[in-house]
């Protein structure tokens, strides 16, 4: 058996033992009910949430299948091969084509070219008619969607490396590895393209920024630094999505910290806080938002991270990453609800049904304040709150 095969099975095993770790299952002592999911409260309706449209898209979702969504568009992918352009508007869908392969990851769209990661690793990239463009191949396989922008495609892969393709030809342009932990988080991931870079959070704790273009890195840092004495123990990828507000650039990371940097001083760290995420973060004008491994949830002021409220009746319900507005910090959930918190002081304000199992997909903001679900079954949602 060759080591890369070995390396590869070893991940997987990772997985599991992550899950396992992060649900605080105990494999030895019975369960005492301490991680049962919080059952659903009454609470005081502060928002009326409805769902405006639903889009079927194929069947079956992973944890690096989500919607990418543009202006006035959306792309969503389906496990089984299935690729879709959509209104925001009304939900109608403009075109959707079936791959051939199944799907691990996208979509990543830039309005022109969409692309999804197929499971046996290769990256197939479609025009906006919805025609197969290109395929190409990384070097290993990929779990979170690939970033599309500036005459590129990029993904990260499982060994480690960043690589990105020229988004006409699929020609490989240039490719970024730095060394690796020995296991590594599975959880929903996804990189960032703003003014010329790539960002990503990497296993290992870090942040980095990369020239779209050249593949020349441009920052690197630290949201937080391995502990422990095991190697699950010093598990701490950075998870979610790279945040982009202003000046500041934020991360979150599994058994590590929450911390914000300022780009517009080079990367110098604003504030950091210790906290562990599975899912990822999001942010508004005044705060960032986040769900803790045991899906306690909690706002941290942008400015200074100061705690600002903590909110703990969605305990263990297994939360996406959130999306954010004016109005409320929204969260899907294991049996297919999205809740709303206030973002002034975290109460329950709202919750609706979408169905269809469990959502995994970060929930995303879109243009208009509405809100974008990929269900449990696939299929995308667009939830409107008054």
């Amino acid at each position: 058996m060759s080591s890369g095969r070995l390396t590869s099975v070893s991940r997987g095993l990772v997985a599991i033992l992550c899950v396992v770790a992060i649900s605080g299952c105990s494999l030895f002592t019975g369960d005492d009910g301490r991680n049962d999911p919080a059952p659903l409260t009454q609470f005081d309706a502060g928002i009326s949430a409805q769902v405006s449209w639903r889009a079927p898209i194929g069947s079956g979702t992973k944890i690096g299948i989500s919607p990418a969504v543009g202006r006035e568009t959306a792309y969503a992918a389906s496990a089984d091969g299935q690729v879709a352009k959509l209104d925001l508007s009304s939900g109608a869908i403009v075109w959707k084509t079936n791959v051939g392969k199944k799907i691990a990851a996208g979509p990543g769209s830039d309005g022109v070219i969409t692309a999804v990661a197929a499971v046996d690793g290769s990256i197939i990239a479609l025009d906006d008619t919805g025609q197969v463009k290109w395929q190409a191949q990384a070097t290993s396989e990929v779990s979170i969607p690939p970033a599309v922008g500036f005459g590129v495609v990029v993904v990260r892969s499982g060994d480690y490396r960043i690589q990105a393709f020229n988004a006409e030809n699929g020609e490989r342009i240039w490719s970024v590895q730095r060394p690796g932990p020995a296991l590594a988080l599975r959880a929903p991931s996804r990189m960032l393209m703003a003014e010329g870079l790539v960002i990503t959070g990497m296993p290992g704790g870090k942040l980095m920024a990369i020239n779209a273009v050249s593949g020349d890195v441009q920052w690197e840092g630290m949201v937080a630094i391995p502990k422990g004495s095991t190697d699950l123990e010093r598990v701490n990828d950075v998870v979610g999505e790279p945040i982009l507000i202003g000046p500041l650039l934020c991360g979150v990371a599994f058994q590590g910290k929450m911390a914000c940097f300022d780009v517009s001083q080079g990367g110098r760290m604003v504030w950091s806080k210790d906290f562990s995420s599975a899912s990822g973060m999001t942010v508004d004008g005044k705060n960032a938002y986040a769900a803790a491994t045991n899906d306690i949830v909690s706002a941290f002021a942008l400015q200074n991270g100061n705690l600002v409220w903590r909110q703990d009746a969605l305990r263990n319900r297994k939360l996406t990453s959130p999306a954010a507005n004016e109005r409320a910090v929204a969260f899907g959930d294991y049996q297919g609800y999205v809740h709303f918190l206030s973002p002034e002081d975290g109460r329950l304000i709202g919750r609706l049904a979408v169905g269809g199992g469990a959502i995994v997909a970060p929930l995303t903001t879109t243009a208009d304040q509405g809100i974008l679900v990929q269900a449990g079954d696939s299929s995308i949602v667009f939830i409107t709150a008054n």
